[in-house]
């Protein structure tokens, strides 16, 4: 009983904080003498968009009724178009080309454009640098002098390089000698440099596991690539489970210096409409919150996965 009454207040306490925090985020609004606009920030999300319907005959409107409009041609023949919101009354003479409605509909705005292909360019970034790292990963704990310093040099020069300069080297040089387009030049940008951290990780991962498993396995006859895929990589991947989770999250807010190659997502299409609105506070706080909403979902699913995999134990 007494626990349950100390858990309550602690979380009480953190409700309090919350709530300060919210308050003290409201005053400082205020002193800022900003006019806030939150009303047009859902069109930015989805917005319902008009499509003209033209007369496609010349003739005579006989009737507008349940969404249609029918023409009579000057031949006699009767036409029926499908018209949402008739602009026309009976009796009104139309030559081709000629408005006689148009139809609405729901189409995602400029930020949920850039959040697809925030997440569509993430996707294809983290298999490419999850498949990057593996292979990195196992050539550095290679004993082949080879593979051990190719992959060293590759892991410390892309750790030691800003991934902006990355970003320009492989899209003008790089992506020009092979003809890259400006979504696989980011994507390949951003695997390749987060492959060399994840590559890092999974070194960790694999030389965690001891390595009286490595000698049993070679005593009951595995080689070494059934090795890895039996019984050494599906252990380490639990073990370093979190640190890719966060490394993922890291590549996905990464994912906002594309738009220095003019790849419109999630943050250059809020750059965009903040230079056409002048609404930066409003832009950037939906755009950090739609990076908020993708991240955590990650980490909840990071989380999921891990109570999974320790329930296989």
């Amino acid at each position: 009983m007494r626990r349950k009454r100390h858990t309550l207040l602690w979380n009480l306490a953190f409700v309090l904080v919350l709530v300060g925090i919210g308050f003290f985020i409201y005053k400082s609004s205020l002193k800022i003498n900003y006019s806030w606009n939150w009303r047009a920030v859902p069109s930015y999300l989805v917005y319902k968009a008009q499509k003209e319907i033209d007369s496609p005959v010349r003739g005579t409107v006989e009737s507008v009724e349940n969404n249609k409009v029918i023409i009579k041609t000057l031949k006699g023949k009767v036409l029926t178009v499908k018209v949402e919101n008739p602009t026309l009354r009976k009796g009104a003479v139309v030559d081709v080309g000629d408005e006689i409605g148009y139809n609405t509909s729901y189409k995602p705005g400029p930020l949920l454009m850039g959040l697809y292909m925030t997440i569509k360019v993430s996707v294809v970034s983290i298999i490419m640098a999850l498949v990057i790292g593996l292979i990195t990963g196992l050539m550095r704990i290679s004993e082949n002098p080879l593979f051990k310093n190719l992959s060293t040099v590759y892991i410390e020069l892309v750790r030691g390089t800003p991934l902006l300069v990355q970003i320009f080297i492989v899209y003008f040089f790089i992506g020009t000698l092979f003809g890259m387009t400006r979504f696989i030049a980011g994507a390949f940008a951003l695997a390749v440099f987060e492959g060399a951290y994840i590559a890092e990780i999974i070194r960790a991962g694999i030389q965690s596991i001891p390595r009286g498993q490595t000698e049993a396995s070679l005593a009951l006859g595995m080689n070494y690539f059934q090795i890895m895929r039996y019984i050494i990589i599906p252990q380490a991947f639990k073990r370093v489970l979190p640190a890719l989770a966060g490394q993922f999250i890291s590549l996905i807010k990464d994912s906002s210096l594309l738009s220095v190659i003019s790849l419109t997502e999630l943050t250059k299409a809020g750059r965009e409409i903040v230079s056409s609105t002048f609404s930066p506070f409003e832009v950037w706080f939906t755009v950090a919150l739609l990076y908020f909403i993708v991240t955590y979902s990650l980490s909840l699913l990071d989380r999921y996965l891990e109570r999974r995999l320790a329930g296989d134990e």
